[in-house]
């Protein structure tokens, strides 16, 4: 793949990433926690906190992987299997640009 495109797609990644973590963080209850009494939480308020939580680790290991995409592109070693150093294929970091290892790999395979 073509360096300025690994790039275009790295960004608009990351502006996706970014964009979805500063909803997730201006999102919320409507009331702030220092206004709710200690027994008005109900079991779906806890839930969606747990839920908002996990959400943005899981935007933060998205943020992370883009960020480790970004130094391989400058050293040079964007599209190659972390793992084998096998070639991946162009569709599939059309698809992921932030792929790391092959489909075979990532499915468990012996590369």
């Amino acid at each position: 793949m073509e360096e300025k495109r690994a790039r275009e797609l790295l960004a608009a990644e990351r502006e996706r990433v970014e964009a979805e973590l500063a909803s997730l963080r201006g999102g919320g209850s409507e009331e702030s926690d220092s206004n709710r009494e200690p027994g008005d939480l109900t079991s779906e308020d806890l839930y969606q906190d747990e839920f908002d939580a996990g959400r943005a680790q899981d935007l933060q290991r998205k943020l992370e992987a883009v960020e480790r995409a970004e130094e391989r592109i400058a050293a040079g070693t964007y599209g190659l299997s972390v793992r084998s150093g096998e070639p991946i294929p162009d569709g599939r970091l059309e698809a992921n640009p932030t792929a790391e290892l092959t489909v075979d790999e990532a499915r468990g395979g012996n590369g």
